[in-house]
Formats: C-alpha cells, sequence, structure tokens
C-alpha cells in the first residue's frame, strides 16, 4: 500500500513538473544556426494581480513557503496547504502597494470529514480614479475612469495518506478598465509531500491553467470620420481587442528544520488548536526553505527564507529573492494569540521596491475559530 502512494506522488510530481516546462522561458532559434538565444517573456499576459502574492507570512519569507503554508494563505502558494486548517477559520489580507494601489484578500475555510477541507475566497486589486487624457489633449479630458480585477473562488484540498496532501482551486475572474471587461475561469493544482525526515516537506504546484480572456465594451465603440472632409458622414466603428492568457506559474520549494521541529500538518494543527496535552510544544523553531518559481511572462526566481518562532507566541522572518529586478530582499514579523473561545495571528511584512517604487506593506490577520 506504501508503495502504491509513493507511485501516486511520483506520478503528481511528474505530470506537474511536465506542465511546468510549458511556463518555462521560451527558446528562439537563431536562422542557420545551432545557437539558441532566450527572451524575456514580460509583458506576453494579462490578468497580472493573480501574481501579486498575499499572506504576510510568506512574503516575510520573500514567497519561500509554499512548502510551509498551513493556513488559508496557501491558497496563493500550494492549494494543497490548506488541507491542514484545524477548524473554521477564516484570514484577512489588505495590502499597500506602489502608485496608490490595493490589494486585498479574504477567505474562509472549513475542515470536514476525513482529512478534507474547503474555502470560499476572494482577491482584489484597485486603482484611484484617474483622468482620461488623449495626445491631443493631454491636460485631461475631464472625464474618469477606474480599474480593477476580481477573483472570487473556492479550494478544495485533503490528504491521501497523512504524508501526502493534494489542493484543487478554480476561480472565476473579472478584469474591468473603464468600460471595457474581461473575464475567465482559471485553476491551480498542487501538492506537498511531508517525508518525515529532519522537518522535510515537499511541495510543488501549478498555477493559471485557463483558456484565452478577451475584453469587451463600449470602450471598443466609436463613432468618427475616417476621412477629414466636409462630406464624409460619421462611421460606427468597432475595435476588435486581442485574446490574452493569464500568467501560468509553476512553483516548487523544499523546506526543512534547523533549530527545533515546526508543526507537521493537520494532526498537531489541531492538536494545538484543541489545547491538547498530547501537542509538543516547541519553545525555539527555526525552519529555512528553498524556492523555484517560473511563470509563461517572465524569467526563473529563486527565493531563500527563513523563519524563527519563540516558544510559538513571536515570529521573526526574512528572505531574499533572486531574478526578481523588482524585489530582493523582505523581512517580517507574526504574533500569535490564544484564548478560550478562539486563536489568532498577526503577521506583518515589509518590501523594499526598486525604481523608487517605495516599500510594499502586507498586513494579515488570521483566526482559528475553534479556539480550545
Amino acid at each position: 500500500m506504501k508503495i502504491r502512494y509513493i507511485h501516486i506522488l511520483c506520478i503528481s510530481l511528474f505530470i506537474t513538473s511536465t506542465l511546468g516546462v510549458y511556463a518555462s522561458p521560451a527558446i528562439g532559434v537563431g536562422s542557420g544556426s545551432a545557437t539558441t538565444e532566450s527572451y524575456a517573456k514580460v509583458g506576453m499576459s494579462g490578468g497580472q494581480f493573480l501574481k501579486i502574492a498575499h499572506g504576510a507570512r510568506g512574503n516575510g519569507m520573500a514567497g519561500a513557503v509554499s512548502a510551509l503554508t498551513d493556513d488559508l494563505s496557501s491558497i496563493f502558494w500550494n492549494p494543497a496547504g490548506i488541507a491542514d486548517i484545524p477548524s473554521l477559520s477564516a484570514e484577512f489580507d489588505y495590502t499597500q502597494w506602489f502608485a496608490g494601489l490595493n490589494h486585498n484578500f479574504g477567505a474562509v475555510g472549513l475542515p470536514f470529514g476525513d482529512g478534507y477541507s474547503l474555502a470560499l475566497h476572494f482577491t482584489s486589486l484597485s486603482t484611484p480614479e484617474m483622468e482620461r487624457t488623449t495626445i491631443e489633449r493631454p491636460e485631461g479630458l475631464n472625464s474618469y475612469f477606474t480599474a480593477s480585477d476580481v477573483a472570487v473562488g473556492l479550494t478544495f484540498a485533503g490528504y491521501l495518506t497523512d504524508q501526502f496532501s493534494f489542493g484543487v482551486t478554480g476561480r472565476y475572474l473579472n478584469n474591468t478598465l473603464g468600460n471595457a471587461s474581461a473575464s475567465g475561469f482559471a485553476f491551480d493544482v498542487g501538492t506537498k509531500y511531508r517525508t518525515g525526515i529532519q522537518g522535510i516537506v515537499l511541495g510543488v504546484s501549478l498555477h493559471g491553467l485557463t483558456t484565452e480572456l478577451t475584453y469587451e465594451g463600449n470602450e471598443f465603440n466609436k463613432t468618427l470620420k475616417i476621412y477629414d472632409a466636409g462630406w464624409q458622414a460619421p462611421s460606427d466603428l468597432k475595435m476588435v481587442p486581442s485574446p490574452f492568457n493569464i500568467p501560468l506559474l509553476f512553483r516548487a520549494n523544499v523546506a526543512f528544520d534547523i533549530i527545533g521541529q515546526h508543526r507537521m500538518g493537520r494532526y498537531d494543527n489541531v492538536l494545538k488548536s484543541e489545547g491538547s496535552h498530547n501537542y509538543n510544544k516547541q519553545e525555539h523553531t527555526l525552519v529555512g526553505a528553498i524556492d523555484f518559481t517560473t511563470t509563461s511572462d517572465s524569467p526563473e526566481q529563486f527565493a531563500l527564507g527563513l523563519e524563527y518562532v519563540w516558544n510559538e507566541l513571536i515570529a521573526v522572518r526574512a528572505g531574499y529573492r533572486i531574478g526578481n529586478d523588482i524585489q530582493g530582499f523582505s523581512a517580517g514579523i507574526g504574533i500569535n494569540y490564544f484564548s478560550g473561545f478562539f486563536n489568532g495571528r498577526i503577521d506583518y511584512s515589509i518590501s523594499p521596491l526598486a525604481y523608487n517604487l517605495g516599500l510594499a506593506n502586507r498586513i494579515s490577520v488570521y483566526l482559528d475559530l475553534g479556539g480550545n
């Protein structure tokens, strides 16, 4: 039976890794030459808000967290992680992005049955009001518009064995720019494997499986003269926008214990939530993680992250992202709260951004409503 589950894991990792190859950088072949040259794929996809990370814990580790997440922030990093939520849970996340952009995330999750969980979630990115301009009227037209992106989704996750978990997310997407909008559906899949050796956990996930989206709306309907002549009557024109894909992202992560032993899945989370005397409380833990990410519209990236937790009360995090021209170093803190009615955690992270874009500040509030 154990060999069968190992086979299932290997097949899952192989399929996900194979699909991830299609998210790797494209290669161009020179005419009449065997040499190849890679090109940066920036600007090849829409729906960029789906790449903005949420969850201050993960961001404090520069994103090297997809094998570690065991709460509702797993919806972004690796959907298999929500299999570890111990009881009815909720999470709210706010990111102060650059240029006045606001990024919000909210989720509610509930475990059920024998090792399964379900979560409903909402993500949005919105801009402040902006004035329309044209080449002829760069000072403005005294007409205003906004842009917003919204995703509403459902995530299902569970355990196939006490070491192997999986997760699947489905999302409805809506991208709005003025009076134009594009809608569609997207799917994510992920797996986690707890080796039982030195706290090593492996996580693999694929995000952004979807069909093409196309903008529609009154923004593409115009009435104007084709020729600047007095006899020419205005004509009704309809511009046809090109379809686009959202970013396809492949992520692989390994996490491991350096000091102490971090929580290992749903069983420990339930014991902690219930205040069981069987739960082995750790005074000092230090966890390290290494992450590899590649997307269909940007070069590969690596991330290194650390999380130190004292007495399971206060956490200090730091990480560095390699290959990202906007964000490098990140840091964060977290404070846990335990009571007889509910347990909670507040996380904060900060990430300096390049090109004088300022600081990205994130705050997350997590509630475990099961209490103890």
